[in-house]
């Protein structure tokens, strides 16, 4: 199975950015193949990687739910929805992408999702790591269409109250007794050294801070610009990663 990696963390931290940097480390050193996955509702992982997407998961369950998809005679739905999710997987150079995209319609999902499930588990075993970047509520780890994370990264930016949150973000993680192997905390944006009072408040929530990235003007470029992150090496934000990686053992 992939060494999996989640990403999770509230609006705005930088959790793209973080899969996006990480991802690059792992191509550039040969860490291939990787399968990254989208599961933040605002998706937008893609622009991280230079990669297009056309069809999401969620568009695709959603086809399946309300009946407006024509299976062929004979197949089975299971055989023709694993079909239809190996056709959005978009394939890179070194890295695969699947995103998950928003939930639509108001049937049952329990069935799609665990077509889903398996799919994902299958699909894995394909690849080296797996890296997911996530939304704060983890709906797709609550789902368990993902599973076996062997680190969950929460991000949060250099404030009081993006360190309460994840707090609440591990404990949430906590409460649905997902299968992770270590939770750590990563500190995105920071300028200098960490104030004491972020410092103190990370031992009051109980997370482990494996590291911070700095404030990079290179990623700002490379946003304004519209291009990938994934091609950012040598600077501030890309070395802190790689550090990050190297300090997981990867």
């Amino acid at each position: 199975m992939a060494f999996s990696i989640a990403v999770a963390g509230k609006g705005g931290t930088g959790k793209t950015t973080i899969s996006s940097l990480m991802i690059g480390y792992l191509v550039r050193n040969g860490k291939v193949p990787i399968l990254a996955v989208d599961a933040d509702a605002n998706a937008n992982l893609s622009e991280g990687l230079g990669l297009e997407v056309r069809e999401t998961v969620g568009s695709v369950l959603a086809e399946f739910e309300t009946n407006k998809i024509s299976i062929p005679p004979g197949m089975p739905k299971e055989t023709y929805l694993d079909f239809r999710l190996n056709e959005i997987l978009v394939e890179g150079k070194g890295v695969d992408l699947l995103v998950m995209g928003r939930g639509e319609g108001s049937g049952c999902y329990c069935y799609p999702n665990a077509v889903l499930r398996k799919y994902l588990d299958d699909l894995s075993g394909n690849y080296r790591y797996l890296v997911i970047d996530n939304e704060a509520g983890m709906e797709h780890l609550s789902r368990r269409t993902t599973r076996d994370i062997d680190v969950l990264l929460i991000i949060s930016d250099p404030t009081l109250k993006g360190i309460r949150t994840a707090g609440r973000i591990k404990q949430l993680a906590t409460e649905l007794d997902l299968n992770i192997n270590a939770v750590q905390l990563v500190v995105n944006r920071v300028t200098g050294e960490l104030p004491t009072e972020l410092k103190e408040e990370i031992g009051k929530q109980e997370l482990r801070l494996i590291g911070t990235v700095p404030a990079d003007e290179s990623v700002y470029q490379c946003d304004l610009r519209q291009k990938p992150l994934i091609g950012l090496d040598c600077t501030p934000a890309s070395a802190a990663v790689r550090a990050i990686a190297e300090a997981l053992g990867i």
